[in-house]
């Protein structure tokens, strides 16, 4: 099972869409795969097909252990992945997981009892350095960075980076980077043009091969409950999506054949 945290500490980067298009992706090149929503806004819940207000039980209650994960996770109706889903309960789990032991490391605990069951987790974090971001970066072995090509983009990014090697130093020696993914990318701007070859000069092969494109089917697809890579899988975004979970799968296999080696 690998687990990935796909996080950033910026608002509007494309956090949630890269997290439900490659659950959904994954899953179409038959990957077992679990998305875990982190975010009190349920972004990721809606955007599978899973109505978050009407919720018996959600990553909240797996958290604070009052249910297993067996108990939380749901089905996307549409994806072929299952969903450990998320709503406005969460907001509150902040505060009640401060008392709590063992506080960074709930959710770690609850994706090992299933390790048999997925070959993917992703975990969308939310858009800040939270307790329920560090549950996520102590859960995953790696983190997978969605970047807008752009100035305050770079700005963020050593903030993070920082993050990432603080969890690692202290809390979680199996996380990593896996890669930076450019996301709403327009070849036609210089300046995303010119990001773009900066984050490929100081992160190497870190940055993924895939460009995803600013696209409005990506960005109509969570109106009507579906990832965009089955919203519209001819368009740009959808294709992007698809290439990136065969980038992702590929990745894991030479990872796979290092360690084994």
């Amino acid at each position: 099972m690998h687990i990935f945290a796909i996080a950033n500490q910026k608002g509007g980067v494309g956090k949630t869409t890269t997290s439900v298009n490659l659950a959904a992706a994954l899953a179409l090149q038959g990957q077992r795969t679990l998305l875990v929503d982190l975010d009190p806004q349920g972004n990721s819940t809606m955007g599978s097909g899973v109505e978050k207000r009407d919720l018996k039980c959600s990553v909240y209650q797996v958290l604070l252990g009052l249910a297993t994960l067996a108990e939380g996770r749901a089905p996307s109706p549409a994806g072929k992945y299952d969903v450990l889903p998320a709503n406005r309960d969460l907001a509150g789990a902040e505060v009640e997981m401060v008392a709590l032991d063992r506080r960074e490391t709930r959710l770690k605990e609850a994706l090992a009892l299933h390790e048999a069951d997925y070959d993917f987790v992703l975990i969308d974090c939310p858009p800040s350095l939270s307790l329920l971001t560090l549950n996520g970066l102590c859960a995953a072995h790696g983190v997978i960075i969605p970047m807008q090509c752009e100035y305050y983009a770079l700005e963020g990014l050593s903030d993070l980076v920082n993050t990432i090697k603080k969890v690692h130093a202290n809390l979680n020696r199996d996380l990593k980077i896996i890669g930076l993914l450019r996301v709403m990318f327009d070849p036609r701007s210089t300046l995303s043009n010119q990001v773009s070859a900066q984050l490929e000069q100081h992160f190497g092969d870190k940055v993924f091969n895939t460009l995803v494109p600013r696209n409005v089917r990506l960005a109509e697809a969570p109106s009507y409950g579906l990832p965009g890579v089955l919203f519209d899988r001819a368009s740009k975004g959808a294709q992007a999506y698809l290439a990136f979970a065969g980038e992702m799968i590929e990745r894991v296999k030479t990872w796979q054949s290092h360690a084994s080696a």
